[in-house]
């Protein structure tokens, strides 16, 4: 993309003259000139300069003042002042305001290139981090959650209406439902979406590493800890932190986190003052809270605390209209991490997805597809690239449950090649049949 220059300054001859020299050192750089300040707040708003280069005392007003406007228009381009008589003052102000640098005119042959690449370097990086800040943005945003179904969507409004607020959010479902997909929806779709979204998965820590994991430790606390570590409550500070599987949280943890939801503040290992944050909690879990905290295995008070606005997340078996859509993603994603062409996708291997119960649900179902396209033969995923145990319930919800000799030998060559990683010889000789003939069943059985 071509780069952007706007320089303003009321003495033409000097201001043609800067242009100049900068268009012998860049080719590729369109710069457009303004007289006033006036003029130059026109350009702004018909076009994207990546820097400006103004004067500082102009007819219609000051540069220092200007370089606020600037950034209301147009917060990634960076602005270089320029003035015949240099102030201390003007040049901290100018700096404070936003402005890349502040130079002396006479000083500029020697020293704008120079600058110009360190400004056009900043803001080249900036707007790279703005392209993937508004891609993760997109990433995670609702409409990209996979599924049409009323279950899936009545999940989908409640999360769009809680996430605006500052309020705790308590996800329940199954494993692999896609909870940490819907808290960085919600983080995503909040005002804290600047800020840091940060998860830990409770039930992979020992109760000590979990704590120095959440809260973070002083050097000498204990052994091992051999400097300062910051926790993931301060990481996400003016952020959003999602605590999964908090139902496997040791019951002493439960005490400080109910601490920070209470009051901001908690205290790290080794340390006896307390540290203050602003953090929003989102937290998941797969057990019933409620049942747990009567069973006294989780702190009421914490249940409560968390549980100010809950949202189940359906399992796949509620919402099996979804599978289709689900298999069609998953197909695009892996095929594109594979760097494979797209296949198509066979009815009897999508019939089979979706009569399988998914015990593990969306996670479960992406590991499948995944292994259906590494396994794939031909151009196309078919029955016999899905895992054995769905084929044979595939096969049988065809047969219903019938007697009958070709759907008992059929399943049980198949059963035998699946044991014989297809290997057919030994298939052959298991089944205490000729090669040929054995060739033969699986051209009759299509398997």
């Amino acid at each position: 993309m071509q780069n952007r220059m706007l320089i303003i300054d009321d003495e033409d001859k000097l201001r043609q003259l800067l242009a100049r020299i900068i268009e012998l050192e860049w080719e590729d750089l369109e710069i457009q000139q303004a007289a006033s300040l006036k003029a130059g707040l026109q350009q702004l708003k018909q076009r994207e300069f990546d820097v400006v280069i103004s004067d500082v005392k102009l007819p219609d007003g000051n540069g220092v003042d200007f370089v606020l406007e600037i950034k209301k228009q147009q917060p990634l381009a960076e602005v270089i002042l320029m003035t015949a008589y240099g102030q201390i003052s003007d040049g901290v102000q100018a700096i404070k305001n936003g402005a890349f640098d502040y130079m002396t005119k006479g000083d500029d042959n020697n020293k704008i290139i120079p600058l110009l690449y360190k400004a056009f370097e900043k803001v080249k990086m900036a707007k790279r981090i703005a392209k993937l800040e508004a891609q993760v943005g997109k990433k995670y945003a609702f409409d990209q959650i996979i599924g049409q179904s009323k279950e899936l969507k009545n999940a989908i409004n409640l999360a769009e209406r809680v996430a605006p607020t500052d309020s705790t959010v308590l996800l329940l479902g199954e494993t692999g439902t896609g909870k940490e997909v819907f808290a960085q929806a919600i983080h995503y779709a909040s005002k804290r979406n600047n800020k840091s979204f940060v998860a830990i998965n409770c039930s992979a820590f020992s109760k000590d590493l979990l704590e120095s994991e959440l809260f973070g430790h002083i050097a000498g606390s204990f052994t091992g800890a051999m400097k300062n570590k910051a926790g993931i409550f301060e990481e996400a500070n003016q952020g959003t932190i999602f605590l999964d599987e908090i139902g496997e949280m040791p019951l002493e943890l439960q005490a400080k986190i109910l601490r920070v939801l209470e009051t901001g503040e908690f205290i790290k290992v080794g340390e006896s003052r307390p540290t203050k944050v602003d953090v929003r909690v989102i937290a998941a879990t797969n057990r019933n809270l409620e049942k747990e905290a009567e069973d006294g295995h989780f702190r009421a008070d914490l249940f409560y605390r968390l549980s100010v606005f809950n949202i189940s997340l359906p399992a796949l078996k509620d919402r099996p209209s979804d599978i289709p859509q689900l298999i069609v993603f998953f197909v695009g994603i892996c095929a594109s991490k594979m760097n494979m062409k797209i296949p198509a996708i066979d009815a009897d291997y999508m019939e089979a997805m979706e009569n399988h119960h998914w015990k593990g649900n969306i996670r479960e179902l992406k590991n499948v597809v995944e292994r259906s396209l590494i396994l794939m033969d031909g151009d196309s995923l078919g029955l016999n690239s899905l895992p054995y145990d769905i084929q044979i319930k595939k096969s049988k919800s065809h047969s219903s449950s019938s007697f009958a000799l070709y759907d008992v030998e059929k399943e049980h060559i198949q059963r035998v090649l699946h044991h014989t990683q297809k290997n057919k010889a030994e298939a052959a000789r298991l089944l205490g049949i000729g090669i040929a003939t054995l060739y033969r069943k699986i051209e009759e059985y299509k398997l």
